[in-house]
């Protein structure tokens, strides 16, 4: 398959992540408080459905593996909110299946070795510690949000999953700078803007 198809899908998925985000900064401006419609997670899931085609096609396990535990968050968000029960049988069969179908014949066709995830002669091993734990805060801000939505039995986006974000995107764009990767940049720094003004309407919300 063509290098530049491949990029193309890797790409669409960066725009559905920045549409959900946008679509969802523009409601809570109207609202005047943080709100989580459920268009935010039939995107999310999309976006992330889209990255595992693309790891997949880059023969890039740690992106598949990645993708999978918020992949399901998305899923039970649209749960939580009622959603879910409304997408066909099939389709609701197909999103369950694929992430782990995906995944096995991802990890089965290509070896990794632990070594190789850590020997990157182009990246200094600082630096490739500071993206790990970008990613991993990064990631961690939906399996806060997943508890904080069980315990509330309500899909919701808290306070505490804005600072998360934030957090993790700055060090995200940190990262992407000294790698002089334009995407990571142009990707976090839009979503810094966002993540600050819903750290803002959440803190007055509470007030």
């Amino acid at each position: 398959m063509s290098v530049w198809i491949i990029y193309s899908i890797g790409f669409l998925a960066q725009l559905l992540y920045s549409a959900r985000t946008l679509l969802q900064w523009i409601i809570s401006e109207k609202n005047k408080k943080v709100i989580t419609p459920s268009l935010f997670w039939k995107i999310s899931l999309g976006g992330s459905f889209l990255m595992f085609i693309y790891g997949f096609l880059r023969d890039d396990f740690a992106i598949m593996f990645g993708q999978c535990l918020t992949y399901y968050i998305y899923i039970r968000n649209l749960q939580l909110q009622g959603e879910w029960k409304f997408f066909p049988k099939s389709l609701r069969f197909i999103l369950w299946v694929f992430p782990l179908l995906i995944l096995g014949v991802g990890y089965s066709q290509t070896n990794y070795e632990v070594d190789t995830l850590f020997n990157k002669e182009n990246i200094a091993l600082w630096l490739l510690l500071l993206g790990t734990v970008a990613q991993i805060i990064f990631t961690f801000r939906f399996i806060y949000q997943w508890i904080y939505s069980e315990r509330k039995k309500e899909s919701s986006l808290p306070l505490g999953f804005w600072v998360l974000s934030l957090t993790g995107s700055t060090l995200i764009l940190v990262y992407g700078f000294f790698r002089a990767d334009p995407v990571l940049i142009a990707g976090h720094l839009f979503g810094a803007i966002v993540y600050i003004r819903n750290i803002i309407l959440g803190y007055n919300e509470r007030k």
